[in-house]
């Protein structure tokens, strides 16, 4: 078995001293190291086949180097799932390891989660739902760093898509189209409940705010909370037959796809005849004809600025910085993402 290429090997190639080239392959932050240095420090250690001791590097400060995701579904979700890369990619940037465990929305199975990565040693915990809701963290993480992706759990901080400001993007979207006959489907009380929806009451604030800002009125609403197919097709033959809409907003792509069966049913061109415009930019929302302009939840952004914010708790130590504030929120933009079911619509 050959010798082990040790950091030491790599400083004497580069003829840097063995704290510039650790600063540079553990990506420390703030090292002010010129970026030709670093890329000749990563370049010198890959010609020569380093790889970090990880165990080694642990018993010096402490870190395992790793972070728990423990998810409801996200990790067996496709529409989810770019929450999971996002985690990675930011993990892996600074050489870290994700440990994953599926829970299927049981607390039991959250608690043996937490305890299993716990034995792993790992540096801290992102909790990720599907869906944005208040839940329990029942399990004790034994002091370490939690943040919840897509959802609230009190006492910790979380990273939520910024849905008020999407409600008003997508009124406005469709007002600056010309549309003031619009109609809408979706509305539910329940949905206002926290562990029902931590964020869907939002959504509905920022539509109802930007509705107002532009002295308009939906000229018909359906309310309903099961946001399905079947729901858009019963909302749109109503809005069909009671109302003169030249757009519809739905509170989500699934109940616009049955929007688009009503539609084609009645012969009507979407957007020719009636504009639609929805929220969360599934998978599917790309592939109707025409494809929907819709609201995305930004799934993969979430997930990289959760495992960014909980890499900084970790370091903050490290760098002499202060202890946590106290928990918060961090609002991630959700993208407007236009594609062909909005026409312009002629003043009325």
């Amino acid at each position: 078995m050959g010798k082990r290429i040790t950091l030491a090997d790599v400083a004497a190639r580069t003829g840097l001293s063995a704290s510039t080239v650790s600063m540079v392959l553990n990506n420390r932050p703030g090292s002010r190291i010129p970026e030709a240095t670093a890329e000749r420090v990563r370049e010198v250690a890959e010609e020569l086949g380093y790889a970090p001791d990880r165990t080694a590097r642990g018993l010096r400060t402490g870190r395992s180097e790793a972070l728990g995701f423990i998810s409801d579904e996200v990790t067996i979700t496709r529409y989810a799932s770019a929450m999971v890369r996002g985690i990675l990619d930011a993990a892996e940037e600074r050489n870290h390891a994700i440990l994953m465990a599926e829970t299927d929305n049981q607390a039991r199975r959250i608690d043996n989660a937490v305890r299993l990565m716990r034995t792993r040693h790992i540096d801290g915990i992102l909790l990720g739902l599907m869906r944005a809701r208040q839940v329990d963290l029942p399990a004790d993480v034994g002091g370490l760093p939690v943040i919840i992706v897509n959802g609230h759990v009190d006492g910790y901080s979380s990273v939520l898509p910024d849905e008020h400001q999407a409600g008003l993007d997508a009124v406005n979207h469709l007002v600056a189209h010309g549309h003031r006959k619009i109609a809408f489907i979706g509305r539910a009380a329940e949905h206002l409940e926290p562990r029902i929806s931590w964020t869907i009451g939002r959504r509905l604030a920022g539509i109802d705010q930007a509705m107002h800002d532009a002295g308009l009125g939906f000229v018909h609403e359906v309310h309903g909370a099961d946001w399905e197919p079947e729901l858009g097709y019963r909302g749109a033959d109503e809005i069909f037959d009671n109302a003169e809409a030249t757009a519809i907003l739905t509170a989500n792509d699934r109940i616009a796809f049955g929007v688009y069966l009503a539609a084609q049913q009645r012969g009507l061109s979407i957007p020719a005849d009636i504009s639609v415009m929805s929220f969360d930019d599934e998978q599917l929302a790309s592939y109707v004809l025409p494809p929907i302009t819709t609201m995305q939840l930004p799934y993969l952004q979430m997930g990289r600025v959760a495992a960014e914010e909980l890499l900084a708790r970790l370091d903050a130590p490290l760098s002499g910085a202060g202890p946590d504030g106290p928990p918060g929120e961090t609002l991630v933009a959700m993208p407007l993402i236009e594609r062909g079911s909005v026409a312009a619509q002629g003043a009325s």
